[in-house]
C-alpha cells in the first residue's frame, strides 16, 4: 500500500483534492494532515492542484512504506515500497 501525507493547510488542500480525485485514491484527515493512500502508484498532476512551485515543492509532510519515484513541475508520484525479504 502507498501512503502520503500532507499538512492540512489551505496551500495544500489542492494536493489532497485532485489525489482524490481518482477512484483508487483515499483522502482521509489524521490528526492536522491529510492521509492520502492507495494500493498502487498516487499521481498528482501540478498544473490540476494550480499549486505554484514553492508550495508543490513543500506539500509532501511524510510517507509510509512509500518512495517518491517523480516529484517535478509536472508531477507527483508516489509508490509502494519494495522491501526485500517482505
Amino acid at each position: 500500500m502507498t501512503t502520503l501525507f500532507i499538512l492540512d493547510v489551505p496551500e495544500n488542500k489542492p494536493v489532497a483534492a485532485v489525489a482524490g480525485e481518482d477512484p483508487d485514491v483515499t483522502v482521509e484527515h489524521l490528526g492536522p494532515y491529510f492521509r492520502i493512500t492507495a494500493d498502487d502508484a498516487i499521481v498528482v498532476d501540478r498544473r490540476a492542484t494550480g499549486c505554484r512551485h514553492a508550495v508543490w515543492y513543500s506539500s509532501v509532510a511524510g510517507l509510509l512504506d512509500s518512495r517518491i519515484t517523480q516529484w517535478d513541475k509536472d508531477a507527483l508520484r508516489v509508490e509502494p515500497s519494495v522491501v526485500s525479504g517482505r
